[in-house]
């Protein structure tokens, strides 16, 4: 019994993980391009083999099976999505830095023309 709840746990912690862990920036324009490109794959494939059979079940079901695999592919966080990590600058370096001076400027602002005071 102990066994069996050690795995539901890992198989938890690893879904979990694969689900709602975070994916860099290059990860999430990979992911989303790879989204477009395989949904209209997989509506032109479904469209042609519908149009082909005369049957709009056949289309749908091949439709919702490329969204399927579509969501398998790109919805979890896999390790390919995650190879440029950021880095971050540690906080104790941050202090080290000096912060950037914002100038503001003291110009005046224009009136509409013709109606200067």
């Amino acid at each position: 019994m102990c066994n069996l709840v050690t795995f539901l746990l890992s198989v938890r912690g690893f879904v979990l993980f694969r689900f709602f862990s975070k994916m860099d920036w290059q990860g999430q324009k990979l992911s989303e391009n790879l989204m477009q490109a395989m949904l209209a794959i997989f509506a032109f494939i479904a469209f042609v083999t519908g149009y082909m059979m005369s049957s709009f079940q056949n289309m749908l079901i091949i439709y919702a099976a490329g969204v399927l695999l579509t969501m398998l592919i790109t919805v979890p966080n896999w390790p390919f999505f995650n190879r440029h990590q950021l880095n971050w600058l540690d906080p104790s370096l941050a202090e080290l830095n000096p912060k950037p001076d914002i100038q503001t400027s003291n110009t005046k602002k224009r009136t509409a023309k013709g109606y200067q005071k």
